[in-house]
């Protein structure tokens, strides 16, 4: 294969993914090697690739074909997730623009459109990640609603009821307006808002006159009175709620509020007589201390409620309209209602103040732009007091290992505050509920039973019902869905069937997987309950380490959304950049944990090096071999260069044991930018159409495939064809199938590597003094070792890379030399008539003048004695090294400019 002129990425990306799709490189079974797995964390099914994709998904294939080359079994298991709320959301959208509305459907009907919506959509982002490289064994492709997924998740359902883990209830939940389900508290997303503070009269019911002098008497207590009576204040940010209002609470302890003890106020507007209550919830501190109680519309509400006996009062319908148990306002939306009875008891004169209020206010995470509303709901629930037990210690004991370390905190503090996880949802998107209700022969009432299948259903609910006569027509499954998660969190085990055939050959072989990369917003949601679920059902946690990645933001720090038109196009990057370009890109931005600060120009600094590999190859490769003698300068290189890769790959390990993949990547990037194409293949490089030895040609195609092999999990694409470049090899041969054998550095290699820098140094040493001498790299010079030649070994480099005619060891250097220093090691180059005598003397006499005027100011402030006795003692001593240093340089200068007068 001819290798072509530029470096074309569209054209070599899908020639070689084509070719490892063909030869089915990707693809895993259990066998006697090690095994190494990893599980996507699954998209969205109808979703499209986003910058966050990519960087996970870049990183998840770098360890993924890290591991294949260390000869491990590796295993990257794709597929997706089939999102309820997102997805249901866009099929009720379609619909409604066809003229259809949800509810005009059956069940049936409606998931026959979100199944050809799926169908339709579906698998678009599986595609595009593979633009991106990743090495998917895709026959392996999953969906969270497939057959066995689905079978897995009612299993585990059915069996955690049996349990006694799943219990369904009337509980206070988060709900969301706009997609009319009840959502869990990690779906809630707290974001501040100015708000208002409605201060409100809620005058007293009766109140004697006796009770009125006392309460007006009594030292301590807080009394409004108007023309209209006595009232207490409360305060409050959803006025709109008022119609529920079932009591008013007071704290018994509270000294402002005692004559309110046993009495009874009216709603404003509303006009319902409501007690007031006595509880120790109530805050004495935050506002007058009176608090509304509205059981139907408020978690802690609701808890008073149930304590005091309080009638419970819902006043929203699911869609956040006024219900009609309200007295007023009915149909209005919650926001449009706040709005109308705040004008309302303005004009009523029952609002005592307005205040500017700062408060944090719940949002669907599904819907950003709505909401939650507090909902009294029957829905199922899953304890978790019994997970967290049981997810907590492998984390914290350090068996499984989180990347950064700070997420573990994190982990045990949501752990050890848990809370009933709501697991229904009101929506036909999604695996149904396995509750079968049957009724009795006492009117209305109605029980259920829990099964896998209708006609287990069935025999449950004649054996429980004592009736025989029941039909499976007498049965009615629940409406509503499961939360996606609770298929999510089976993921680990599901993908190799562990829930249906806990024994398989698979489950056992690639269970526990190996690392798990995600994001760390979804550490609650998805990272905890699949710790749990692995417990639960394998009694062994799904991953032994966790990558927290960060989020993607723009250089300006700013979250990247459509919006804010910040967000670039993957597929459009990568068209432009190459897939290589961009990985290198995101790589070079993403530390572990740590937010991305994403800018296009690293994709350009990615193009760049992929340009720099493929022009180093081709310079390679052009050379001509003779079967010559190997030069000492070469033999030296050649030696210098197996120990760097040594050092090189022993540091390149250690950051991938601790999940520094960034800086992996830039170890690697300085290894071949400047170790071995700036200086190996300078040292190496054979005179102007002069051949190259054998050997040192053997040595450099040798360094260049390990150099490939190291940057294959970065850039697999370019390293795949020039690998394929360097030796001929058979059909099916891959870079990605080939070990990386480095062995250990020893410190023979460590010390032939710290001399090489100084090597470089006195190379430097020699080009900076050509450059500031305007001496032409053509013309050979000599080169002075004041003192000793430490380096002297690896002369034949210093002399061919800075271009000599030799080094010598002097005692004392030439006048006329320039001299430079490498660490205490003392150089000099004599200039002798490549210089501008006159010019050279002009420029040493201004230096003179300057160090001498420095001098000055030195001494200034030595021969003040106040200085000196007054001064920090490390101040003084660092004065005085100033005038030491000075004295010497202007030392030297003279002599110099001395030495060079004597040649005019």
């Amino acid at each position: 294969m001819e290798l072509a002129t530029k470096y074309n990425p569209q054209e070599v990306e899908s020639k070689w993914y084509q070719y490892w799709l063909d030869n089915r490189l990707f693809s895993s079974k259990p066998d006697g090697r090690e095994p190494y797995t990893i599980v996507i964390p699954p998209p969205n099914v109808t979703g499209v690739l986003h910058m966050g994709h990519m960087l996970n998904n870049t990183i998840q294939d770098i360890l993924v074909r890290r591991a294949r080359m260390e000869g491990k079994n590796a295993c990257w298991v794709p597929g997706t997730d089939h999102a309820s709320i997102a997805t249901e959301a866009k099929v009720v959208k379609r619909l409604a623009e066809q003229g259809i509305k949800k509810h005009d459907l059956t069940r049936d009907e409606f998931l026959r459109h979100a199944w050809d919506w799926t169908n339709e959509h579906g698998g678009i982002i599986l595609k595009q990640l593979r633009r991106l490289g990743a090495s998917c064994d895709w026959d392996r492709t999953a969906f969270t609603m497939d057959e066995k997924r689905s079978e897995s998740v009612i299993k585990v359902f059915v069996d955690l009821y049996n349990k006694g883990l799943i219990y369904r209830g009337l509980r206070m939940v988060n709900w969301d307006p706009k997609a009319l389900t009840a959502l869990s508290n990690e779906e809630v997303l707290y974001k501040e808002e100015q708000s208002k503070l409605y201060h409100l009269k809620y005058y007293v019911a009766e109140i004697s006159e006796e009770d009125a002098k006392k309460a007006e008497s009594t030292e301590g207590n807080v009394v409004h009175k108007d023309e209209k009576g006595y009232y207490a204040v409360v305060a409050t940010t959803r006025p709109e709620t008022i119609m529920g209002d079932t009591a008013m609470c007071i704290n018994p302890k509270d000294p402002k509020n005692q004559w309110l003890k046993g009495k009874k106020v009216i709603v404003p507007l509303v006009g319902r007589v409501i007690p007031v209550i006595e509880d120790r919830y109530v805050d004495i501190e935050f506002g007058t201390g009176c608090l509304k109680v509205t059981p139907a519309h408020d978690t802690n509400d609701y808890m008073l409620g149930k304590t005091h006996n309080l009638e419970t009062i819902d006043i929203f319908n699911a869609d956040g309209t006024i219900s009609e148990q309200s007295p007023l306002y009915v149909g209005m939306d919650r926001f449009d209602c706040r709005k109308q009875i705040a004008k309302d008891l303005q004009e009523a004169g029952l609002m005592e103040r307005v205040e500017d209020y700062t408060n944090k206010v719940g949002y669907s995470e599904r819907n950003p732009d709505t909401a939650i509303e507090p909902r009294l709901s029957l829905q199922w629930f899953l304890r978790m007091q019994h997970f967290a037990d049981i997810a907590l210690p492998p984390v914290l004991n350090g068996e499984m290992h989180f990347y950064p370390t700070k997420y573990v905190n994190t982990y045990k503090n949501w752990l050890e505050n848990i809370q009933d996880w709501c697991i229904s949802r009101q929506l036909w998107w999604g695996h149904r509920i396995p509750a079968y209700y049957y009724g009795t022969e006492e009117a209305g009432e109605e029980h259920f039973v829990v099964a896998e299948t209708p006609e287990k259903a069935l025999e449950l609910a004649r054996k429980e019902s004592g009736n025989n006569n029941l039909q499976l027509s007498d049965l009615r499954q629940d409406e509503d869905a499961l939360d996606t998660w609770f298929s999510s969190w089976l993921w680990p085990i599901s993908l190799f069937d562990g829930i249906n055939n806990p024994d398989n050959e698979e489950i056992k072989y690639y269970y526990p997987t190996s690392d798990l990369v995600t994001g760390p917003d979804i550490i609650f949601f998805w990272v905890a309950r699949m710790i749990m679920a692995g417990e639960e059902y394998m009694g062994k946690f799904p991953f032994k380490n966790v990558y927290f990645t960060g989020i993607v933001r723009d250089k300006l720090g700013r979250k990247m959304s459509k919006s804010l038109g910040n967000s670039p196009d993957p597929i459009e990057l990568i068209d432009k950049y190459g897939a290589d370009g961009v990985r290198m890109g995101m790589m070079l931005s993403a530390p572990a944990g740590n937010d991305i600060l994403f800018d296009e120009s690293l994709c350009e600094q990615g193009r760049n090096f992929n340009n720099k590999i493929w022009n180093a190859f081709r310079l390679v490769k052009g050379w001509e071999t003779a079967d010559i003698e190997q030069p000492e300068a070469n033999k030296i290189a050649v030696e210098w260069f197996e120990a760097m890769l040594r050092v090189t790959n022993e540091e390149l390990n250690d950051q991938f044991s601790k999940y520094r993949i960034s800086e992996a990547l830039m170890t690697v990037y300085r290894l071949f930018w400047d170790e071995f194409s700036s200086w190996y293949l300078e040292m190496v490089k054979p005179a102007y159409q002069q051949p190259i030895d054998k050997k040192t040609y053997e040595a450099t195609l040798g360094f260049f495939d390990a150099l490939l092999k190291m940057l294959h999990p970065f850039m697999p694409f370019i390293t795949e064809e020039l690998w394929q470049h360097i030796y001929d090899h058979k059909d099916g041969d891959s870079i990605m199938r080939e070990m990386l054998n480095i062995g250990d550095a020893s410190e023979a290699d460590k010390a032939l590597v710290a001399d090489i820098e100084k090597v470089k140094m006195i190379v430097s040493g020699v080009r900076t003094v050509r450059n500031k001498k305007n001496i032409p790299n053509k013309e050979q010079m000599q080169l002075q070792a004041v003192g000793e030649d430490a380096f002297a070994a690896y002369a034949p480099v210093v002399v061919k890379m800075a271009n000599l005619k030799g080094i010598e060891t002097v005692a004392e250097k030439q006048a006329d030399a320039s001299q430079f220093m490498v660490g205490t090691h003392e150089y000099a180059v004599p200039l002798g008539d490549m210089i501008d005598v006159a010019a050279e003397i002009e420029k040493q006499e201004a230096q003179l003048k300057h160090l001498e005027g420095f001098l000055a100011g030195v001494m200034k402030k030595l021969s003040n004695e106040k200085f000196v006795a007054h001064a920090p003692e490390a101040v003084v001593a660092l004065e005085r090294k100033k005038q030491s240093d000075s004295e010497e340089k202007i030392a030297s200068l003279k002599l110099s400019i001395a030495e060079l007068k004597k040649k005019i």
